[in-house]
């Protein structure tokens, strides 16, 4: 089983909500990845690529599980920081 996600890592909520509105109001996903976050895959709009169990942080991971593919989760907080996922695909 794997998934395919992208993420914007911001360190505060505060931001992290603020750019949760941005995108419902329209904002791309992948243009607001590369203005805030603070991760490298920002350079690729946030994308993570496809992952397998054990790969990311657990509360990541268990966000990523319950997300249909193309929905955006409210942000997650790990050890990192706060991200917002878009889950972008799934394989058994």
């Amino acid at each position: 089983m794997e998934w395919r996600a992208s993420h914007i890592l911001v360190k505060d909520m505060s931001l992290a909500k603020m750019i949760s509105r941005k995108i419902k109001e329209g904002t791309t996903f992948s243009n607001l990845a590369k203005e805030f976050s603070i991760c490298p895959s920002k350079g690729k709009g946030g994308d993570l690529g496809w992952f397998g169990p054990g790969q990311m942080v657990r509360e990541f991971e268990d966000s990523v599980k319950k997300m249909s593919s193309g929905r955006i989760s409210n942000p997650v907080k790990t050890k990192f920081g706060f991200h917002i996922i878009k889950k972008t695909g799934f394989k058994e």
